[in-house]
């Protein structure tokens, strides 16, 4: 008698780089543009890896499999990476990470929730994941196992938000860059912006400042591609990069969100700048981590410049309310990561559970063909057939000089119901 599911336990697996691994110029070459999803999906599951998804974002590149097994996987994933990086597999996997299993479903659960994010809490990382996910369903590369983790990320994430005050930080911090901005300049609808980069909280507080009255936004980034979707998410300009130096005079705020390893933006550059426009200041928002902005800039008459701490500062935020906040959203998620485990065993001991009476019922059928409607006989031949493999297995065992307390156990445990006296099941 077997009892062998046809059905294979898919395990979760995700190798990628994000901020804290890798620079900001490596994880412009690993971005998937929205456009080039289907076409990356198609790779991952050529090699064999049908259920993925590719996160994608400033702050991350991550791919999302479930596989067999996920330690073979995680060598061509990497692979996969390098061609793209145009490196070679051993100059890349020090800017990578491969997390497994409950590590894996732990880390999608973070980045949902937006505690793996620079600035914890960002509000538009959920809505990133949920697009990068309908990316992937559209073009065909989930299915049932995956839909579920991905949906066990987002109540995740809900109860982060609903039971935390983690979202409100970013959102009080772009709050207070507008009130600056207002402050030094009174009425945005004057005002001319210019972003630097596409970060999640350049995005947070130049979407502030529309919101607040802004009239006019103009968007630059290294690479254009990386500029074009958010562009034309915001309905604002775009300003090729190499015409940065020209244009600056004409921002009355700067807002830089590229985080590269060197400041974007010297002294020099802004003293050019605030020649031109004639002493009229400029306000500088810094949201880069590290920052785009030289710290010289400060010594700059007419030059406010704001970095995520100041700005922080100014909305009066406590380090230790957050500290307390984020160690409180940690310990949902950990709940949140336990129970998705717990509702997987539980489908793959009904799915056991299935196949066993699947197979008990096969035999069952088998036997009464055999004994020709002889009651007695039938029931003679369906308990030794049913207790034929398990014997053998316990033969084998023993012969094997295996311990067979713990198997014992659990068969009193699976088929000895607490009334039966042990000696009479």
């Amino acid at each position: 008698m077997s009892m062998d599911s046809s059905r294979p336990v898919l395990r979760p697996l995700v190798v990628g780089a994000n901020h804290k691994s890798s620079s900001l110029g490596l994880r412009d070459k690993l971005f998937v543009e929205d456009a080039q999803v289907a076409e990356f999906l198609d790779r991952v599951a050529a090699l064999g890896m049908p259920q993925s998804l590719v996160i994608s974002t400033c702050d991350r590149v991550d791919i999302l499999v479930l596989v067999e097994d996920p330690t073979a996987a995680i060598g061509p994933l990497r692979q996969l990476l390098a061609g793209r990086a145009e490196q070679s597999e051993g100059e890349l996997v020090p800017s990578l990470y491969a997390h497994v299993d409950e590590q894996a479903v732990r880390h999608l659960f973070a980045v949902a929730s937006s505690l793996d994010s620079q600035v914890v809490g960002e509000p538009q990382v959920l809505g990133q994941v949920k697009a990068c996910h309908r990316l992937a369903r559209d073009s065909g590369h989930t299915a049932g196992e995956l839909e579920s983790l991905i949906q066990a990320a987002y109540a995740a994430a809900k109860r982060v938000r609903t039971e935390t005050p983690i979202g409100r930080r970013p959102v009080s911090i772009a709050s207070a860059a507008v009130e600056l901005a207002r402050d030094l300049h009174g009425d945005l609808s004057r005002c001319r912006a210019l972003m630097l980069g596409v970060g999640d909280m350049g995005e947070l507080v130049a979407g502030s400042l529309v919101q607040g009255g802004l009239a006019h936004l103009t968007l630059t980034h290294p690479k254009p591609g990386r500029a074009d979707h958010l562009a034309q998410q915001m309905n604002c300009h775009l300003l090729p990069f190499e015409e940065l130096s020209e244009q600056l005079p004409e921002a009355d705020i700067l807002i830089t969100a590229l985080s590269a390893r060197v400041p974007s933006v010297d002294a020099d550059m802004l003293r050019a700048a605030l020649k031109r426009r004639r002493s009229k200041p400029i306000f500088l928002i810094d949201t880069g981590i590290p920052g785009d902005v030289d710290p010289a800039v400060n010594r700059l008459d007419e030059a406010f410049l704001y970095d995520l701490g100041d700005l922080e500062r100014v909305a009066l935020d406590g380090m230790i309310e957050r500290e307390a906040d984020a160690l409180t959203a940690w310990r949902i998620l950990d709940e949140e990561v336990t129970r998705f485990r717990r509702g997987q065993e539980e489908r793959e001991a009904v799915s056991a559970l299935t196949t066993l009476r699947d197979t008990f019922e096969a035999a069952r059928m088998q036997a009464l063909d055999d004994a020709r409607n002889d009651a007695a006989k039938a029931t003679h031949l369906l308990v030794a057939r049913l207790l034929h493999g398990p014997s053998e297995a316990l033969r084998a065992a023993a012969a094997n000089g295996e311990d067979l307390v713990e198997m014992e156990r659990l068969l009193r445990r699976l088929f000895v119901t607490p009334e039966a006296p042990e000696g009479k099941s």
